[in-house]
C-alpha cells in the first residue's frame, strides 16, 4: 500500500523541483534566451498511475557536442550543436522507449544520476521541444559544459548518455 503513495509523491517532488519559481540566473547566462529555449513538460497524464521505469539505453547509444571540442577556446554567445546516435530525439511529455531530449548543464557537474529528474534553472537548460542547437551567453573564463540526455519526463539516463567538455570563453 505504501508503494502506491510513494510514486505519486516522488513525481510531485520532481514537478516542484522542475518548476521552481525562485530561479536565480547564474553569472553569465542569458536568461532571456534560456526562457525561449526550454520546453518543459513535467506532469504525467494521470499522476495516480505508477510512473514507468526509466527506459533502457540501447547498446551503442551516445550523445555528443557536434561543433565543440574539449579544451576549445570560444567567443560568447557560444553556439552549441547537440548530437545523438542510437536514440530518437523527441519532445518532452510521453515516456517512449528509445527516445528523449537534451539538457545542457553549465558549470553544474558531469552528469545527473540515472533516474533523477534534471533540475530546471539557469545552469540546467531543458530542450523539451526536441531542439538540437542553441546559443548561450557565457562570461569570459573557463566553463564546464555537459550534454545530458533524459526521457520524456526529464529523468536523466545518467552518465551513459552524458558527455562533458571544458571550454574557455575569450
Amino acid at each position: 500500500m505504501r508503494k502506491i503513495y510513494f510514486l505519486p509523491a516522488a513525481l510531485l517532488i520532481g514537478m516542484v523541483a522542475c518548476n521552481n519559481a525562485d530561479n536565480k540566473p547564474a553569472a553569465g547566462t542569458d536568461t532571456a534566451k534560456t526562457a525561449t529555449d526550454t520546453g518543459m513538460v513535467m506532469a504525467h497524464p494521470d499522476s495516480t498511475q505508477a510512473v514507468p521505469p526509466l527506459p533502457s539505453v540501447p547498446a551503442g547509444a551516445k550523445v555528443f557536442f557536434k561543433n565543440l571540442k574539449n579544451g576549445q577556446t570560444v567567443s560568447s554567445p557560444v553556439k552549441i550543436e547537440m548530437g545523438l546516435e542510437g536514440l530518437k530525439l523527441d519532445t518532452a511529455g510521453a515516456i517512449v522507449s528509445g527516445s528523449g531530449h537534451h539538457h545542457l548543464l553549465i558549470d553544474a557537474g558531469d552528469s545527473i544520476p540515472a533516474g533523477t529528474v534534471v533540475p530546471k534553472d539557469s545552469t540546467h537548460l531543458h530542450f523539451g521541444k526536441a531542439q538540437s542547437s542553441t546559443e548561450v551567453k557565457l562570461t569570459p573564463g573557463k566553463h564546464v559544459l555537459t550534454l545530458q540526455f533524459a526521457d520524456g519526463i526529464h529523468r536523466s539516463y545518467g552518465s551513459r548518455l552524458a558527455t562533458t567538455i571544458n571550454v574557455t570563453v575569450k
